[in-house]
């Protein structure tokens, strides 16, 4: 019996080591998954930014030329009103 208990022994070590090696290629492979798909999540994050600062500058560049196409249209109803005055003024002096 006391030859058993050895072998018995080692026998479920052996299991013991063989389980701790699968579970530490399990978790390697899910550690090599969760980098892959972080890896993915930063090349999709930094292009959704590149994406949001090329609109942010086109649409700086809208606003802008609205704002010049406004300060326009207000100075030529300036002008306008101006010219009715002025009409105006020469069709009473008739």
């Amino acid at each position: 019996m006391s030859n058993e208990m050895p072998n018995l022994s080692t026998k479920i070590l052996i299991e013991i080591r063989d389980e701790m090696k699968a579970t530490r290629r399990d978790l390697s492979e899910r550690l090599d998954t969760t980098n892959e798909r972080l890896d993915l999540v930063a090349r999709r994050q930094t292009e959704s930014e590149v994406r949001i600062s090329t609109e942010l500058v086109a649409l700086g560049g809208a606003v802008e030329r609205l704002t010049l196409a406004y300060r326009a249209d207000r100075t030529l109803q300036a002008d306008m009103v101006d010219l009715k005055h002025r009409v105006s003024r020469l069709e009473s002096g008739r």
